[in-house]
């Protein structure tokens, strides 16, 4: 297939962590991807890899987005499908030591900045009939922990989301979000291994004694934004390896051990 034939996608965050690991998904799956992140050299870098675009990003000026949108749209062509991967973190902290300025910063990076990534791509989208737009949030949307800004921004986020659905889907657009757990990279190792951080290790929490992997929630996110997932819309998919349906268990005896298996059974 020519360069020119492939769907474009667009990846925001494009030059995090996750967000790599989507890029390169997408581009093995066929997509001419669009790296975007606040971060141009390292969109770059993740761009020449995938044989896509880079083009940076500031999610928290909306003027900026638009002009950025269109830039894309008419430079390399009309958007199909968007990951919108650019967040940030909270620091773990008593509610009443959260001051106002880092409570509007994340706030504005997450929820605001989703909404107006969301809208900047969806109208242009809408005009054409067919689009998906996939946000990566949290499992700390669904559970709270003691990152109140962070937690209750990625909650508005699995909101918004369900509300565009509505909004959009009669003009052909889905929107969805993808909630990972902790996922095992090497800062999450370094922190299980020294007991910073986490109070209990992680794995222990989860349902399948394993914690998730990047490559595992970018599968998700492919998933969501292609054809495949045509009837899905307005979806939080949880890939957390049963984090979040592990909570009430600690109280009653904690996640059951694996049973016994016979000699010799396949695998």
């Amino acid at each position: 297939m020519n360069m020119n034939d492939k769907p474009i996608a667009v990846v925001t965050g494009g030059a995090g962590g996750i967000g790599q690991v989507i890029c390169r998904l997408l581009a093995r799956e066929g997509w001419r991807v669009v790296v975007c992140d606040i971060n141009l050299e390292g969109a770059q870098a993740v761009a020449a890899e995938c044989g896509g675009h880079a083009r940076r990003i500031d999610i928290t000026d909306a003027d900026a987005v638009e002009a950025t949108v269109e830039q894309i749209e008419q430079e390399i062509g009309p958007v199909v499908a968007v990951a919108h991967s650019a967040a940030t973190f909270g620091e773990l902290k008593p509610v009443e030591e959260v001051s106002l300025a880092d409570w509007d910063r994340i706030t504005s990076l997450v929820h605001r900045g989703t909404y107006v990534v969301s809208v900047a791509f969806a109208k242009r989208m809408a005009r054409r009939g067919k689009g998906s737009f996939v946000a990566l949030s949290s499992w700390n949307g669904v559970r709270s922990a003691r990152m109140h800004a962070y937690c209750s921004s990625k909650a508005a986020v699995n909101l918004l989301m369900e509300g565009m659905a509505m909004e959009w889907g009669r003009s052909g657009l889905r929107f969805n979000a993808v909630s990972p757990g902790v996922v095992m990279t090497e800062r999450v190792a370094e922190r299980i291994r020294t007991g910073t951080r986490y109070t209990m290790n992680p794995i222990e929490m989860t349902a399948l004694g394993r914690l998730v992997t990047s490559e595992e929630v970018a599968e998700a996110v492919a998933f969501l934004m292609s054809d495949r997932a045509s009837g899905i819309t307005g979806a939080n998919l949880l890939v957390d390896t049963g984090t979040t349906i592990s909570q009430a268990w600690g109280l009653f005896g904690g996640v059951p051990a694996p049973r016994p298996q016979d000699e010799g059974a396949p695998a």
